[in-house]
């Protein structure tokens, strides 16, 4: 039986959820998968205080960079003592390369998720070649990977335990998850919501009243994928709005070739939504609208509500169009780019 050790991003939500999805999958196709929790080692290292001998306390770390290499030091002792075939990370936003060099140089496949295409693309390339395979999601720079490691593009996909259609406690005419990106507020307050019930959720904290008033919890909170997709569930409509915003210089603002997570979401759900143009996206939901603009956005939503028959049709046409871009599928070619 192939055993892997998939390390958790660190950060949660969009990118815990394809660890959560990894992890799932692996355990589907047979694999024994034992998960390094990051995300809480970065957590205890960034609040844990110690005490001094005057009864004060005092902080455990000080410098962020000394919580990092806390957080990432047990990985070593958990691979020497379980000795996988492969160690999987997930965006790897924290990396030891030297331990990566110390696993490859001791029979140990690494392998790499990275899930920030195109707009960290520059980070990614440059600790690319620490892994024996790496899959990127978004294949706009895919060659340039491929120069530096074995590189595969995966798609984004969904978790059919969680995404799926159904019924919902929760009732929106549009329902919109994700971070309120300058970009996105930007472009969402030039839209026309009167009369639509507008549902967001995410981080919106730093959002203008404007917006903030849709978001239907609290500002300081976040939504879970599950929660998420419960909304979905339950929205007449919804959209997917890119980001503008890039934290690298090989891509130029947020263009990109692949659709969003949250599309193949929404898809999987069964729930109609409007996107903007990208080439895999228009190659694959030719039934849904594009919009380019705040104006047309509001218009299409006010068509789909207008017309639940039309709108259901295409739902449906989307979600078979995306039935095999699951979690399993993924990581069966990633152990397969590592010839495992």
């Amino acid at each position: 039986m192939t055993r892997a050790l998939v390390v958790h991003p660190g950060p949660e939500f969009s990118v815990a959820d394809v660890y959560r999805g990894t992890c799932r999958g692996l355990a589907e196709l047979g694999v024994d998968v034992m998960p390094y929790n990051l995300g809480d080692r970065l957590t205890w290292g960034s609040v844990a205080h110690l005490a001094a001998a005057d009864g004060s306390f005092i902080k455990a770390f000080d410098d962020p960079e000394d919580v990092y290499g806390f957080a990432i030091s047990g990985l070593y002792r958990a691979a020497m003592m379980w000795w996988p075939d492969v160690v999987i990370f997930v965006s790897g936003f924290v990396l030891d390369q030297q331990m990566l060099e110390v696993f490859r140089g001791r029979g140990i496949k690494t392998a790499c998720i990275f899930t920030e295409s195109p707009y960290e693309d520059t980070r990614q390339l440059m600790v690319a070649p620490a892994f024996d395979a790496v899959g990127v999601n978004d294949e706009i720079n895919l060659e340039r990977y491929a120069e530096l490691t074995t590189a595969l593009y995966l798609p984004h996909a969904y978790d059919p335990k969680v995404h799926f259609p159904g019924v919902s406690t929760h009732k929106s005419d549009c329902t919109f998850v994700g971070t309120g990106y300058p970009s996105r507020q930007a472009f969402m307050e030039r839209v026309d919501w009167t009369g639509i019930d507008l549902a967001l959720a995410g981080n919106w904290e730093h959002a203008d009243d404007s917006l903030t008033q849709y978001v239907v919890h609290d500002l300081e909170d976040c939504v879970d994928n599950e929660d998420a997709a419960e909304m979905y569930r339950g929205a007449a409509t919804s959209f997917n709005l890119y980001r503008s915003e890039n934290n690298g210089d090989v891509a130029d603002t947020g263009d990109g070739w692949a659709m969003g997570p949250r599309e193949v979401e929404l898809a999987a759900c069964k729930t109609w939504f409007s996107r903007q143009s990208r080439p895999e996206s228009d190659a694959t939901f030719p039934m849904l609208p594009t919009f380019s603009s705040p104006e047309e956005l509001g218009e299409q939503i006010r068509w789909a509500l207008a017309n639940p028959d039309s709108a259901a049709v295409a739902a449906e046409q989307a979600a078979a169009a995306i039935a095999d871009r699951t979690f399993p599928n993924n990581v069966a070619r990633l152990l397969q780019a590592c010839d495992l």
